[in-house]
């Protein structure tokens, strides 16, 4: 190789270096980097995967069992809520009064036919009245197996001022019965002589005031006054009854009250060809009340002058319930009368004769109970009562054909009574009310039984709106046989007793319906009253028309 090939590579290295070297030294401030490129994929193996096989668990025929600790909850409130008074609802005055009035009538197999109507006046502001009336004739297939009733009855509420208000009531009410009730049934009696009728005239009169007055006080006597008259084959007797009820109640502040009242009640009653028998009753009712959210006691006496007779009842009472009113027990010790009048005693037993005595049956009772309400729509009740009776009135067939009843008393009757009631509302569309009633009759002194007086008694009530236009009802009740007095004068038993009604109304226009009844669907041919078979099966049905009618 030449010389100067030699200085000349030589030459070119040196440059090469020298420019690299000023490169650095010029950019001090840039960060080394390596750059590395590379085609190596990295690759995880692909990992072993276990299988597992299930199996079936065994089956646990053991319930277990979960305890609970709930801790109770104390909820205290820092105040009281204040109490609700009821108020009347004011009258719109740019609505008017809208009286109604409606007509129903109907035929069926047993009453032919049956009228009932109801009429209504009255501004709505100052007066109500009201008009009612009903009429029927009703007959089995029974010989003389038949009945009538006509009643009118005419009530009214006026207001005398802002705080004052009097009521009343007058009507009539006239029936016939005959006495079919005669054995051996191959006998023979007139018409006359098996036709038995009553008449009642009767008014009733009250006045109230509405507010309490500056110092508390309460008042609303009433007075009652009734003509009543029996007839039998040309045989009368009749009867006055007079009763003034004056009661009164003072309040002292929102807890404690008095309560006063005075009761007079006079009979006067004058039996076919018999001298006159007057039957006065007076009594005075003092006691003390103490009211508060969840208790009310009464506690007082009944000074009374049974015909002159006197006797001290008592008339003591306690409620307590619960904060949400669902719970309320009860008791009482009192004492009360069953006035005895030829009136009273026919509203019991249409086929009574002319009793030739009148008692006041006289009550004193000791009970204890409950009643309450559940999930706003159940109500219940329940008591237990004692109750020693005095003068108390018994029916038994007379001992020649056992068509009429007489009258005659127990001197002293005691009674362990037990009662219940069921019940269930949904407003105005459904609503269910069952009862039931066990008397037990002990002690029973001048008589061997209880004569006519049931052990046993159940009931039922239901109402349905099924629809707007369609509403249905039913009713039941049932007994066990009361005791009766054969010829003989021999005590026997009477047999059970079940009835069930049914009916149903439904809009076939604006202002007609139509209605269906039915009783005794199952046709049982029970005794209420020994010798006298009720109706049986029967069916009614026809329309009602309403008047006033938006």
């Amino acid at each position: 190789m030449s010389i100067i090939r030699i200085i000349h590579i030589s030459a070119t290295l040196f440059t090469l270096v020298l420019s690299a070297e000023t490169a650095f030294s010029q950019d001090t401030t840039r960060k080394k980097t390596i750059d590395i490129t590379s085609t190596f994929k990295p690759v995880l193996r692909e990992a072993v995967k276990l299988n597992f096989s299930a199996a079936l668990p065994a089956f646990d025929t053991i319930r277990p069992v979960v305890a609970y600790s709930i801790p109770k909850q104390q909820v205290k409130l820092p105040y009281q809520p204040g109490t609700l008074n009821p108020i009347a609802l004011q009258t719109d005055s740019l609505v008017p009064w809208s009286n109604s009035h409606y007509l129903k009538v109907g035929i069926g197999n047993i009453h032919i036919p049956y009228v009932q109507g109801a009429f209504s006046g009255g501004n709505g502001r100052t007066s109500f009245l009201n008009v009612y009336g009903e009429m029927y004739a009703a007959k089995g297939k029974k010989p003389y197996q038949k009945n009538n009733l006509s009643e009118v009855q005419l009530r009214g509420t006026f207001k005398l001022a802002d705080d004052h208000e009097l009521s009343g009531k007058v009507g009539f009410k006239g029936q016939e019965y005959f006495l079919y009730g005669y054995q051996p049934d191959s006998l023979d009696f007139s018409k006359s002589q098996l036709k038995q009728s009553f008449q009642t005239v009767d008014g009733l009169f009250s006045f109230r005031n509405t507010n309490p007055t500056a110092y508390g006080l309460n008042y609303s006597p009433n007075l009652k006054l009734s003509a009543f008259s029996g007839k039998n084959d040309d045989k009368k007797a009749t009867e006055e009854n007079f009763v003034f009820n004056l009661p009164l109640q003072k309040t002292f502040g929102k807890s404690f009250g008095f309560n006063l009242g005075f009761t007079a009640d006079i009979t006067r009653y004058t039996p076919y060809d018999k001298s006159v028998i007057k039957n006065n009753l007076f009594l005075v009712s003092p006691a003390l009340l103490l009211k508060t959210p969840n208790a009310y006691i009464q506690t007082g006496i009944i000074p009374s002058w049974d015909n002159t007779v006197f006797n001290m009842l008592p008339n003591i009472l306690a409620e307590m319930t619960t904060n949400d009113q669902r719970l309320t027990l009860q008791a009482g010790w009192i004492g009360y009368y069953n006035k005895g009048s030829y009136q009273r005693f026919a509203g019991i037993n249409p086929w009574l004769s002319e009793p030739g005595q009148l008692l006041n049956q006289r009550i004193t009772e000791f009970y204890v109970g409950f009643k309450g309400s559940l999930a706003n729509h159940f109500t219940y009740s329940a008591k237990g009562a004692y109750s020693k009776q005095h003068n108390v009135n018994l029916f038994v067939n007379d001992q020649v054909d056992g068509k009429t009843f007489e009258t005659v008393y127990s001197p002293t009757l005691e009674v362990l009574q037990f009662h219940g009631e069921l019940g269930y509302m949904l407003g105005e569309e459904f609503s269910f009310k069952s009862g039931i009633t066990y008397n037990n009759f002990t002690k029973i002194d001048g008589q061997t039984r209880a004569w006519g007086l049931l052990p046993f008694e159940i009931n039922g009530s239901l109402r349905w709106k099924i629809l707007k236009d369609l509403s249905v009802k039913a009713d039941v009740f049932g007994f066990d046989g009361a005791a009766y007095r054969t010829k003989e004068g021999d005590a026997r038993k009477g047999e059970k007793g079940f009835d069930l009604n049914a009916g149903l109304e439904f809009r076939v226009a604006k202002s007609i319906d139509l209605w269906l009844q039915m009783n005794n669907i199952f046709n049982d041919k029970y005794q209420r009253w020994n010798q006298y078979e009720v109706y049986g099966f029967n069916i009614l049905g026809g329309v009602i028309f309403r008047f006033n009618q938006k």
